[in-house]
This record gives C-alpha cells, structure tokens and sequence, in this order.
C-alpha cells in the first residue's frame, strides 16, 4: 500500500486507487507527516483548530470511521493515541531521507543522484491543500528542504563533471522558487563547469531582471563576481 503526498494525495493498493473522503484524506495526510504516535486530543486540535474540544473530538471520530471503513488497518487507534500503519509506504519519507542525504557531506550520494531524486524534489507537498495551518507549516518545511536539497544535487553533480544533470537539478531549483540567488548560483556554476560562459550570463541576467521586477534589488557582489574573467584570462 502506498500513500502519495507529492504533488497530490493518492492511495493506491497496487496500482489500485482507493477513494476517501475528504476529511479522511486529512486525517491520513497528518498522522504521514508525524515523526510518532499522537495523542487523540493533540490530532483533534490540529486538524479542527476552531472547533469546540468537543467538535473537533467527534470530527475526529467521524473521519477514522470514514479512514478506516473499506480499509480497517490502514491506521492504527487506540483510546489514546493513532498513528499510521507502518507497512503503508509514504512518498515523502523517502524523499525527505534523500534531501537529508544530499545536505550531509559526508555522505557520497552516488546512489541518488539520479532523474527519480530530482523529479520527487522538484513536488511540492500536498499543492492543493491550503486550508489548514497545519498543512502550511508542513508545505513550508519541506519547500525550504527541497530547494536546499535541489541546489546541493545540482553541485554534487558538478563536481562529478555530470553538468547536464546538474543543470536539470539547478532549473528544478530556480523553478520552484525564481527569487531564490542560491538556486541561480547553483545553475550558474554548472554552466560556467561547462565552459558555457555564454549560458551562464543569460542565466545571471535572468536572475537579475527578476530580482528588480519583484524585489527592486540587484544580485550580490559575489554572484557579480563569479561571472568575472580569471585575472590571466584575455
């Protein structure tokens, strides 16, 4: 059984897709995303933040009994605490251990620096869910790791001498948050890696025009600087 949070939630037993109900949907989103068993109460609160103690309670009834219906082991309940069962494979978890992987220098990453790697880093969370502070929280978080993670593969790879996957991974990184230096950074250098000069001064100037559009600022000294000629160069 799988549970797909990037780019859209899905339940699929095989390929089979199963059909919940929205505040189910919720409510197996939420207890994916906790590192742990949560208490009745604290799930209650998080999901129904306006609600009555006692509303939100039984909200939270309602929507295990709709969960759980056609698929009785899907979370695991008891009188105080829930969590999701842990045979169900979850999208994120394996994404979010690889962005961690990326980050850590020490690791060599060989294993995933691969197109799967890149195109799970380059969803978003849930894109269509916004109507909870919770789902906010969690989208934000991940967003912030994702892009962190796409710029650190895409400089893995330029070491590596791969530049057109790197290049792939800086474009997921500057697509997915166009304001962001650090991601053009990253793109730029692996064309400059290339010996695409020419490739990295459309990038740059791209970044500059979209950095005065929106914000009136101009890029940084030192993104200015990694386009400069060598000193020897003629």
């Amino acid at each position: 059984m799988t549970l797909r949070l990037l780019k859209g939630f899905a339940l699929l037993v095989g390929e089979r897709r199963i059909t919940l109900s929205a505040s189910a949907q919720q409510l197996l989103a939420f207890l994916a995303l906790q590192d742990r068993p949560r208490t009745r109460t604290y799930v209650a609160r998080s999901l129904w933040p306006e609600a009555t103690t006692t509303r939100a309670n039984a909200n939270l009834r309602s929507s295990l009994w709709r969960a759980l219906r056609n698929e009785p082991e899907l979370i695991l309940a008891s009188s105080q605490e829930m969590a999701l069962a842990s045979f169900i494979d979850v999208d994120i978890h394996a994404s979010v251990a690889r962005a961690h992987q990326l980050l850590d220098r020490t690791c060599s990453c060989e294993d995933i620096l691969n197109r799967r790697t890149r195109e799970d880093l380059s969803c978003d969370l849930l894109p269509e869910w916004s109507d909870n502070e919770w789902v906010l929280l969690e989208k934000e978080q991940y967003h912030q790791l994702r892009l962190y993670a796409l710029e650190a593969m895409a400089d893995r790879l330029t070491g590596a001498g791969r530049y057109g996957e790197a290049v792939a991974a800086g474009l997921a990184a500057v697509q997915a948050e166009p304001l962001r230096e650090s991601a053009h950074r990253a793109l730029i250098d692996a064309h400059l890696a290339a010996g695409n000069r020419a490739a990295a001064q459309d990038q740059y100037q791209r970044c500059r025009r979209v950095l005065l559009d929106e914000l009136g600022l101009e890029p940084t000294e030192s993104l200015r600087r990694a386009l400069a000629p060598a000193p020897n160069a003629r």
